[in-house]
Formats: C-alpha cells, sequence, structure tokens
C-alpha cells in the first residue's frame, strides 16, 4: 500500500461489486426511514422531521453517469483486457446506462483507448512513479480526465478536474482523489496555460 493512499482500497474487487454494495446500503437506508417506530403500548409515534444528513442527493447529471460508465469500462479494460465493443455490449445491460448521456460515453471510451498511448506518455511528466504501478482506478480517471482536457475546450478546466476528484472519491483509494487533482492541474496548466492563468488571476 502506497503511503498517499493511491491505491485501491480493494484491488480485487471490481467497480461494478463497489456500486452494488453502495445500492444495497442506500435500500437499506430507505427501508429504515419508511418503518415507522411504535410505542411500547403499540402506538405509533410520528416519525421526526429528516434531518439535512437523510435528504436526498441530488440526481446525478447525465454527463456525471456518462463519466462512470466510461471509468467502469476503462477499469474492465485495464484488468481484463476487454475491448471496445466487448465493454459498450455490457455496459448497456447495466441499471441506469440509459440516463447516461450516451454519445458522451461513447466519445470518451472510444477516444481514451485510441490515444491511452500519447496521453500516458502527456501524464508520466507529472507523476511520481511509472503509469504502470498506479491502481487501475486512478489510471483509468487520470486517462480519461488527460482526455477530456486535451478534447474538450468546451469544458472548463476545473469542471474536468472536479468530476475527476469525485470519481476518485467515489472509487478509489483514500486519497487518490488528491493525488488525481495534482496531477490533473499540472496537466491543465501545460495543456490550457491562458484559461487556468485567467482562472488563477480572478482569485
Amino acid at each position: 500500500q502506497a503511503e498517499d493512499g493511491i491505491r485501491d482500497r480493494s484491488p480485487s474487487r471490481g467497480l461494478e461489486m463497489c456500486i452494488r454494495d453502495s445500492n444495497r446500503r442506500k435500500a437499506g437506508m430507505s427501508n429504515a426511514r419508511d418503518h415507522v417506530p411504535t410505542a411500547a403500548n403499540g402506538v405509533k409515534r410520528e416519525p421526526q422531521p429528516a434531518t439535512r444528513s437523510s435528504a436526498k442527493p441530488l440526481a446525478k447529471s447525465p454527463r456525471r453517469r456518462a463519466r462512470e460508465f466510461a471509468l467502469q469500462g476503462l477499469y474492465q479494460w485495464r484488468i481484463s483486457g476487454n475491448d471496445e465493443a466487448t465493454i459498450k455490449a455490457h455496459m448497456g445491460d447495466v441499471a441506469g446506462f440509459q440516463k447516461a448521456d450516451r454519445e458522451f460515453f461513447t466519445g470518451l471510451l472510444h477516444g481514451v483507448l485510441a490515444q491511452h498511448a500519447a496521453l500516458q506518455e502527456q501524464l508520466q511528466t507529472f507523476l511520481d512513479r511509472p503509469f504502470s504501478e498506479l491502481s487501475p482506478v486512478e489510471a483509468s480517471v487520470l486517462l480519461a480526465g488527460a482526455y477530456e482536457l486535451a478534447n474538450f475546450p468546451q469544458t472548463p478546466y476545473r469542471v474536468i478536474i472536479n468530476e475527476a476528484i469525485e470519481l476518485t472519491k467515489g472509487y478509489g483509494g483514500t486519497d487518490g482523489h488528491k493525488y488525481v487533482n495534482g496531477v490533473l492541474d499540472k496537466l491543465a496548466t501545460a495543456l490550457r496555460p491562458v484559461e487556468v492563468e485567467a482562472k488563477r488571476t480572478k482569485k
């Protein structure tokens, strides 16, 4: 385990298992909220007002979902060597995929797979270890983030980095998001110097 925590907490578990576990926890929380407690005499007590912590999270945007499915696909590619056609066929059967931005998912997955060697070379400049030593999740997130920075100039660089951070928080190692943030921030400075400088000047 690397001290900076960029390796997966459970490298042997796939992303889909993590998602299934998360869904089970959410379902359990929902059932608990729906249960109406009763007093000892059998009289139902009024449920307490929902606290801020029990509020439902904001719905994910189609593009956020697309990034998550692209991450799953890239994870499969790195772990199992699945090709693009196999990944797309599998993702089409996964629950929730119909809510994702399919065009963005396809473009991101295809682009990363087609340009992974060049993207990896770009990223290596800002890594403190060989790219091959990164965990599959962090490596996949970095590749997707690098591809977006280079090919989606209409998307602000901070949006791309923040999305990468959130993906890593959800599926990567404990402090992996900090590593991803640092690497992509340096890459953004190299690829989008004018935009990055303008953003920093406004602060």
